[in-house]
């Protein structure tokens, strides 16, 4: 998952945590694939991530209660350098993603719904509190040869002191299998009215069920970053 399909949010001029929702597809992608765990199926997720100026960590857990449907819970906590003095930022997130249509050639599609709660806590002002909603379209073709592409378009809702803002969300992401253990991926995702970030990143199972992440990243004049290591079981 990666923490993380990004969800970025803004408290005046602090930056929030866009690790905060469940979002992402299998590490360290944050374009969401169209595919669940298996009934009964579970994953746990640790990582590190990077944006910019703020750096943190971030773990998440998974469940399949029923076939086609997960649920996942996920914590996050950071720390925004570029304030002096710094701002520490915490997040817990749910996520609810269902796909009905599932296939191992083709196309897959389904529905995800995202909600989070982030805190910024301000040293010389009150603590500032955002509430986010998103709901997600997904898609992905499986191709014969293992490759496959997925689609995201959604529209994500923040709440801060009151006031809400929405916006629509967009995302495209490629993922190349080189072995049966190795993977690379390449994504470009963008919220409305801003230009699109672009992130290249590698996967490589170490056992099975294991897998270890990381890809960096480029957008809106900055960097990012994340590793991670998940696994299923």
């Amino acid at each position: 998952m990666n923490f993380t399909r990004t969800l970025a949010l803004a408290l005046g001029a602090v930056a929030y945590l866009a690790a905060a929702l469940p979002a992402q597809a299998e590490r360290p992608m944050v374009v969401d694939d169209a595919g669940t765990l298996d009934k009964g199926g579970a994953k746990l997720e640790f990582g590190w991530s990077r944006d910019d100026e703020t750096r943190g960590f971030d773990a998440a857990v998974g469940y399949g209660p029923i076939e086609n449907l997960e649920v996942e819970l996920a914590l996050a906590q950071a720390r925004d350098h570029e304030p002096d003095p710094s701002v520490r930022l915490r997040a817990v997130g749910a996520a609810l993603k269902w796909v009905p249509l599932q296939v191992e050639s083709g196309l897959s599609a389904g529905l995800k719904l995202e909600y989070a709660r982030e805190r910024a806590d301000l040293r010389d002002a009150p603590d500032e509190t955002a509430r986010a909603s998103a709901v997600t379209g997904l898609a992905t073709w499986n191709f014969a040869s293992g490759q496959r592409v997925h689609l995201n378009l959604g529209r994500e809702w923040v709440r801060v002191d009151g006031d809400t803002d929405d916006a629509n969300t967009w995302g495209v992401g490629f993922e190349h299998p080189l072995t049966g253990t190795f993977t690379v991926a390449a994504e470009v995702f963008g919220v409305e009215d801003t230009a699109p970030d672009r992130q290249i990143g590698v996967r490589y199972e170490v056992v099975e069920g294991v897998k270890l992440s990381g890809a960096v990243g480029r957008g809106n004049d900055r960097s990012f970053a994340n590793v991670g290591v998940a696994w299923e079981f």
